[in-house]
């Protein structure tokens, strides 16, 4: 069987990173400003970091500008949480409630490889310049 949804690949993967970015960017939004069920944290200065690059990146990924970039350095930072925080708790994810993270790091790590795809500012950008 070939791609079920294969003639929508690029639609498909705009959605998921508009989707993956959004969802980010709100968990940065949760330790800096305490919204949606979160609690400011801004004495930490490491939750501070995660919080810039999850809200800064996961808008980033969410527009499609820097896409890559943005979403290599949150996978990077997603790999640093797992091991600092989750990875003590055990060696499985589901065990250490590691997963969310796990998932982050390397569904960035595509959007990293892949990069803004269609229905992005960088898309947009890129048909203006002659």
């Amino acid at each position: 069987m070939d791609r079920l949804l294969g003639r929508y690949s690029g639609q498909i993967y705009a959605l998921m990173r508009l989707v993956v970015g959004l969802l980010f960017a709100c968990h940065g939004a949760q330790k800096l400003f305490g919204v949606m069920g979160g609690q400011s944290q801004l004495d930490k200065p490491m939750v501070v970091a995660a919080g810039v690059i999850e809200l800064v990146g996961g808008l980033l990924v969410a527009l499609g500008l820097w896409a890559a970039w943005a979403a290599f350095v949150s996978s990077g930072e997603m790999a640093v949480a797992y091991f600092m925080v989750h990875a003590p708790g055990g060696f499985w994810p589901i065990v250490n409630k590691g997963e969310l993270a796990v998932l982050y790091c390397f569904v960035f790590l595509y959007i990293a490889a892949r990069g803004s795809g269609t229905w992005s500012l960088d898309a947009m950008r890129e048909k203006r310049t002659p």
